[in-house]
């Protein structure tokens, strides 16, 4: 994510960042950013599925150095799925959404892309954004950014150490026109274009041997000291490329307005819980479904399928020989595509493994039994037992199946039935299951935390498997 390499470039020129102390003060946090960060930070297991109850204590306990250090986090997080070069097992980011939840720390998430509506809010808050995103290091943000690298919380007494970076230092160091940075972006190449004809690294004036990435961004700053606007660099950078299309000049354009920073509608949502402003693609979806959304009530993916209609599934490690064990909870996806119409559409579109390949796959919506009665806009207001109906049917249970059963473990007894009925697993599997789920009974009783059970009982763990 970000401005290509110049992470590299402030690491290769530390004395930008500024050392301070970080305390009583609101935060916004890169949400995406800080998730990952904190898992390879912990060193936890990455095969078997990973370490879920360590990672909800090390995420506990990163947010309770910020409470004693009187510093107010906000969480804002991507709606869209992202990318990123490392796996992940499948859950974290569940477990750090749900565990904020239970911590009561604000969360949202965004529809889409969240860095403009981020930046925008702490422009606002005049609040600094924990993260490692390069993009955030060209918005003009008043109390800057704090590298997540650099952030000593582990480190903290009463105060967190840490790098504090700014535009203006940054402009100075370099001796450009802040009024440049998005044009700096832009022509170093960021997540919106990239441009591979011109060679920065001709306009360096020597210095000290380095990385060919990093000439090249000093080149470039060298090369804007000459203008004072964008539109000035952009219009003498285009001479440099004598193929450059219209179309490509247009993309360039564009991408340096990607750093304008509109009105934050976050203020209202973390403030009052008022609904955030929409794309206008989305303005027709359900203000319930929005809201879910926003709260990290709802996945993502609810958005993919009401959008888009498709769905990229979890890719988990398996034997290659076999099917892909997301068949096993196609039926459930199958009832809520029903829920979720998908602009007309005859089906979803899933990205399935097959072998080691991807395939699509088209997966027809099923609307059947208790569900033929509902309509998205007015499941809130069903009855319940409509509701608690539906997902019964759904799992192939009745509720004279339950009975005996303690009403909290009512939904972990139903998708056992379910996936001991669709997966037919090895009996071990089936006698570990058992014991994670007495062990977590004991400590519901004797009050101790429950990591992954108290997440895997929740019905939306369900339907985004």
């Amino acid at each position: 994510m970000g401005v290509k390499g110049l992470k590299s470039l402030l690491e290769d020129n530390s004395q930008i960042y500024k050392d301070i102390r970080f305390r009583d003060s609101k935060l916004l946090i890169d949400g995406n950013n800080l998730v990952f960060i904190l898992y390879f930070k912990s060193k936890l297991e990455q095969n078997h599925g990973g370490q879920y109850l360590a990672f909800q204590t090390y995420v506990q306990s990163f947010f309770t150095t910020l409470k004693e250090c009187g510093i107010k986090p906000y969480v804002v997080v991507d709606g869209g799925s992202g990318n990123t070069k490392n796996v992940f097992p499948i859950l974290t980011k569940l477990v750090f959404e749900q565990t904020l939840i239970d911590m009561e720390v604000p969360l949202v998430k965004c529809i889409g892309e969240a860095d403009c509506e981020l930046a925008a809010l702490a422009s606002e808050w005049r609040c600094p954004v924990l993260s490692n995103d390069t993009d955030f290091y060209i918005f003009d943000l008043p109390a800057g950014v704090l590298p997540l690298d650099h952030f000593r919380w582990e480190a903290a007494n009463s105060y967190i150490p840490c790098k504090r970076y700014t535009t203006s230092h940054f402009c100075s160091f370099f001796n450009i026109n802040d009024q440049l940075l998005p044009a700096f972006a832009t022509l170093a190449g960021n997540d919106y274009v990239n441009l591979r004809e011109i060679k920065w690294v001709n306009f360096r004036n020597g210095g000290r041997r380095t990385t060919y990435r990093i000439k090249s961004l000093e080149g470039l700053l060298n090369w804007l000291r000459r203008f004072q606007t964008t539109k000035d660099a952009l219009r003498a950078a285009m001479k440099l490329m004598p193929y450059v299309s219209r179309q490509e000049q247009t993309m360039v354009e564009k991408a340096t307005l990607e750093y304008r920073l509109p009105s934050s509608s976050l203020q209202g949502f973390f403030t009052e819980g008022t609904a955030l402003s929409l794309p206008k693609e989305v303005t027709w979806v359900p203000d319930w479904v929005c809201a879910s959304l926003a709260k990290g009530d709802l996945s993502s993916a609810v958005m993919d399928v009401l959008l888009q209609g498709r769905r990229n599934l979890h890719k988990p490690v398996e034997f290659d020989q076999l099917p892909s064990s997301n068949l096993v909870s196609q039926p459930i996806r199958q009832v809520l595509y029903g829920l979720l119409p998908a602009l007309g559409r005859s089906g979803v579109e899933e990205r399935v493994r097959v072998g080691l390949d991807l395939h699509a796959v088209t997966v027809k919506p099923v609307v059947q039994g208790a569900t033929q009665g509902l309509r998205l806009y007015s499941l809130p207001q069903a009855d319940r037992t409509v509701r608690l109906k539906v997902c019964l049917e759904t799992l192939g249970v009745n509720q004279e199946m339950l009975e005996g059963v303690l009403p909290h473990l009512h939904l972990p007894v139903a998708v056992t039935c379910y996936w001991l009925r669709r997966a037919k697993p090895d009996r071990k599997l089936l006698k570990a299951l058992l014991m994670v789920m007495i062990q977590g009974e004991l400590n519901r009783r004797e009050g101790l935390t429950t990591g992954l059970w108290n997440i895997a009982v929740r019905t939306k763990v369900v339907l985004t498997c």
